[in-house]
């Protein structure tokens, strides 16, 4: 490997989010302050007589609605709710159960080799004039293997590019531009659904219960952005980024290649064909399983907007078996998978991967518990509601400030899930009160949390981006690639917002089930 240089020091605005965001604390530690912080507000805040109006219950003494108190989290009732219930608190934590099921499945495609021998394969028989469409495609595709994305895609594009008879680092930049700054566009939903939308569902239920997750609730919306993703990414790549980059002298080429290859051998081939096979089976099984006459995925007794909940329902099993099944088919062939013994220490292996998010969710559990059981929420929800309310702004100009601020907060606080457990309480309800839906308020955090993943060092595959840049050119340091992801982060922010404003405008479906606006006094009673 070619020796990596020491980026110099930054100065001006990017020397600040680097040196700002380096003082922040772990996540897990954020969210110890953000606790300690809360405890501190709500008392002083039940002391100040913080309250409002509850948006839909009436009192039948007075026939007006029932007031809803902030309340200290020091009181004996919270205090013996924290202690007494802190397991139930951590298990019932929507996100923890979704993402441990989706990545018992994708651990086995990971670490069997599909994923990887799948982005080779797929980029194998390109054209120039199609290389970065591809790249771009299968690299947003690839968020659905998690970090195997970034550790294989990214340097393999390089390789890619170079053969092709282009500059490595421009192949990197458009990787890296789709895998990071296209984060949350796909094809399909996946693991990241399942995350998100989980804390949503746990924002939703601190003021309103009875709302449940469907992950597959921004499916049309994260397609979309892939849609439109593409020619930007293409554009930037080819226009402005390829003539830049030309510039540096290639002079690791020995060191770039590690040993990857884009060349499958048979057995890989026939793996991704019976891989590929068994997905086919599991999707003609779910239509047969909502088709069939007394289909189990239909509820027959409910609404009709209702009757298909079971098989929104269904869907996080449904890619659990997704990944499961076909790496199991695929590292039977390859040869990655000699026994039963293989499969499960893969699917181990995965949930040992997931033991740093497990002490994150702790935290975020207890902060989004702890957020409920204080009313603050309900209150900040109900307030907040009443002054968007009364400024006037469209519901599209909303989003969008939701948009910018998880935009920029995302310079300092790389994790997705760590800065919606904080935003989700706050902004989830209170857009329910103004009428946007729960899934349409966690689309435009997507689109903002993305696009800016590109240009902070504090992104924690920046590092691992720039080293191979240095595998090809030693001079690329920090504030080259820095720059270079630049025009792709604004190209990519400025369509994000194009979109999520065009979909509120047009009250565009955001998936299965899942619509732009709701009728709020339905929404707010549910399950009660």
């Amino acid at each position: 490997m070619a020796e990596t240089a020491v980026p110099p020091a930054q100065t001006g605005f990017l020397g600040w989010v680097e040196r700002t965001g380096n003082r922040l604390p772990d996540p897990v530690f954020l969210f110890a302050w953000f606790i300690l912080a809360l405890v501190a507000i709500s008392v002083v805040a039940a002391w100040a007589g913080w309250s409002a109006p509850h948006p839909v219950e009436i009192d039948p003494e007075t026939g007006t609605y029932r007031i809803i108190a902030v309340e200290s989290l020091l009181s004996a009732q919270n205090l013996r709710r924290l202690l007494t219930q802190m397991p139930e608190t951590f298990t019932h934590f929507p996100p923890l159960g979704y993402v441990l099921t989706v990545m018992l499945g994708a651990g086995v495609a990971e670490r069997s080799g599909l994923f990887a021998t799948a982005m080779r394969a797929s980029m194998a028989k390109v054209s120039t004039f199609w290389l970065t469409p591809a790249v771009a495609l299968v690299s947003m595709m690839g968020n659905h293997a998690a970090d195997a994305a970034f550790v294989v895609m990214i340097p393999l594009a390089g390789i890619i590019y170079h053969a092709a008879g282009r500059h490595p680092l421009v192949g990197i930049a458009a990787s890296f531009a789709a895998v990071s700054g296209g984060f949350s566009a796909n094809l399909l939903p996946g693991q990241l659904d399942a995350l998100l939308l989980g804390i949503t569902e746990a924002s939703v239920n601190t003021v309103f219960t009875g709302w449940t997750a469907n992950i597959a609730g921004n499916w049309y919306f994260i397609a979309a952005m892939t849609v439109l993703y593409l020619p930007v990414i293409w554009y930037v790549t080819d226009r402005m980024i390829e003539p830049r980059l030309s510039g540096y002298a290639i002079d690791g080429t020995a060191a770039a290649g590690d040993g990857e290859t884009t060349q499958t051998t048979p057995e890989q081939r026939k793996g991704l064909r019976n891989a590929g096979l068994v997905v086919l089976a599991l999707v003609a099984l779910w239509a047969v399983l909502v088709l069939m006459p007394n289909a189990p995925l239909i509820d027959p007794d409910a609404p009709p907007e209702g009757r298909l909940t079971p098989f929104y329902r269904s869907l996080l099993p449904f890619f659990l078996l997704v990944f499961l099944l076909p790496g199991w088919a695929y590292g039977r062939t390859a040869g990655t998978i000699t026994s039963q013994s293989d499969l499960v220490e893969m699917m181990a292996g995965a949930m040992k991967d997931m033991g740093y998010y497990m002490v994150l969710a702790f935290a975020a559990a207890h902060f989004v518990a702890m957020f409920a059981w204080s009313n603050m929420g309900l209150v900040l929800a109900v307030d907040g509601a009443d002054a968007l309310r009364a400024s006037g702004l469209p519901s599209w100009a909303m989003l969008l400030g939701v948009l910018t601020f998880g935009a920029a907060l995302n310079l300092l606080i790389g994790s997705a899930s760590a800065k919606w457990a904080v935003l989700g309480p706050v902004m989830v309800p209170m857009l329910m009160l103004l009428g946007l839906s729960p899934e349409m308020t966690t689309a435009a955090y997507r689109v903002g949390d993305s696009a800016t993943n590109i240009i902070t060092p504090l992104m924690p595959y920046f590092p691992l981006v720039l080293v191979f840049c240095q595998r090809w050119s030693k001079t690329f340091g920090l504030g080259s690639l820095t720059a270079a992801m630049v025009p792709y982060a604004a190209g990519i922010l400025a369509t994000g917002m194009l979109l999520t404003a065009g979909w509120v405008i047009f009250d565009l479906p955001l998936g299965p089930g899942a619509q732009v606006f709701i009728d709020v006094p339905a929404a707010a009673t549910a399950g009660e």
